[in-house]
């Protein structure tokens, strides 16, 4: 197995709880599918190419499931089918690959969690996270969570609305971290799969502590259309409502791949390597890596790479790990104090009003600043409600899922005290 190369050693000072304390930098995964569900391959073989391109952990969040009993799947009656496994007796080879005949049907045991992380796990190098995508639906709303570091399953929970059916399960995961003891934490995915989810709606919800800013599967319409925002735009009036008029909790974002297709090329598919973050921790453990990401101590990814980050009482500002020959474009974006509030519903092609984020004035989420080149910062003037920063690069994403992606890193929020 080839290892991924440690991080560098940073100092740094942010407003979080490892404030002027020695840590690393860790790349991750959130958000991944496997045989066990929906996706087209082994978890073994996943796990194998995560740990060889980089990363330092990897979630498998199947739906609605973990990956803790036994289970035989066919052998060419599942998504990768016949070549999949053929490419994991490769790999993995006799007695791993567990294969029996049920009724004249080759199946194909999936090997539990327990089972394989011992080949790839090493301290301080790789590490296996449990996880789950909670896979619900309020009549026809896709309503889904990752659902991270989980000890059991967390059934769907339902509700009698979108925003009760995002908080009880959200519930639900809470119930459990505090049963158990062990530090676990949720994220909102895709809002805009099917156009799911309404930043006024995902703004209500008060445990709500993380959402995908950026997905990599090219169904999720992260930059939206001419009807629907941004996840970008969503998570501006999310900030702007629950910091300037609900008194809620702040909302991080991540970067994922949702990755389902692993043998292919092709850039319609949802493929492997394109979201994902980096989060500033003491080590390589469930726990300090929880505990630096709801301290806001991470950033979210599709490409670029930032060499530190800094959120204080002063402001914000990043350090760019640039390349050669790329230009960067860092936008602040934030809503003042006594923002207009104003705003209208979105009329579809026919008139009707569409159930999606509404319009807004320039002043919620206004761009606060830009600034061009490997560095750049943001001094707070007093009446910010947030100031959050996107790092626009000028290089193509190699692995794009839409037409023209450029590579791009998002900070968290600073809210000043």
């Amino acid at each position: 197995m080839l290892l991924p190369v440690l991080p560098v050693l940073l100092l740094f000072a942010t407003a979080s709880a490892f404030a002027q304390t020695p840590a690393l930098w860790w790349k991750g995964n959130l958000h991944t599918h496997s045989l066990w569900s929906d996706g087209d391959d082994y978890p073994e073989m996943i796990a194998a190419w995560y740990a060889a391109h980089g990363y330092h952990f990897l979630a498998l969040s199947d739906h609605n499931v973990l990956s803790d009993h036994e289970r035989w799947i066919p052998i060419e009656k599942n998504k990768g089918g016949a070549a999949a496994f053929e490419k994991y007796v490769a790999r993995f080879g006799r007695p791993w690959v567990e294969e029996r005949e049920t009724g004249g049907v080759r199946e194909v045991r999936l090997k539990m969690l327990s089972e394989f992380r011992g080949k790839f796990e090493q301290p301080g190098q790789f590490l296996m996270i449990q996880a789950e995508e909670i896979t619900d639906n309020f009549i026809k709303v896709p309503i889904h969570i990752g659902a991270i570091n989980v000890r059991e399953v967390i059934k769907p929970q339902g509700g009698q609305s979108i925003v009760e059916t995002m908080e009880n399960n959200l519930a639900a995961l809470d119930e459990q971290r505090t049963r158990t003891g062990v530090p676990m934490f949720a994220h909102l995915n895709h809002p805009n799969f099917r156009w799911a989810l309404t930043a006024e709606e995902m703004a209500q919800v008060d445990r709500e502590r993380f959402f995908e800013v950026y997905n990599g599967h090219p169904m999720t319409s992260t930059d939206g259309d001419e009807h629907h925002a941004s996840t970008d735009r969503i998570w501006d009036v999310i900030l702007t409502a629950r910091l300037g008029q609900l008194g809620k909790s702040v909302v991080f974002g991540v970067a994922t791949d949702d990755a389902h297709n692993y043998h292919t090329a092709d850039p319609t598919k949802s493929l492997s390597g394109r979201g994902w973050v980096m989060v500033r921790a003491l080590a390589l453990t469930p726990e300090k890596l929880v505990a630096a990401m709801e301290a806001g101590d991470f950033y979210a990814s599709s490409g670029v790479t930032l060499r530190d980050v800094r959120r204080d009482a002063r402001g914000l500002s990043v350090e760019i790990e640039a390349e050669p020959g790329v230009t960067y474009t860092t936008e602040f974006f934030g809503t003042r104090k006594g923002f207009d509030p104003k705003n209208e519903v979105v009329l579809g092609k026919e008139g009707a009003t569409l159930r999606t984020t509404r319009r807004y004035g320039a002043d919620v989420g206004a761009v606060l600043a830009k600034v061009t080149g490997p560095s750049a910062s943001y001094a707070f003037k007093g009446d910010e409600l947030y100031v959050r920063a996107r790092i626009t690069s000028s290089k193509p994403k190699s692995n794009p899922s839409a037409e023209g992606e450029v590579e791009r890193a998002w900070t968290q929020p600073a809210v000043r005290q």
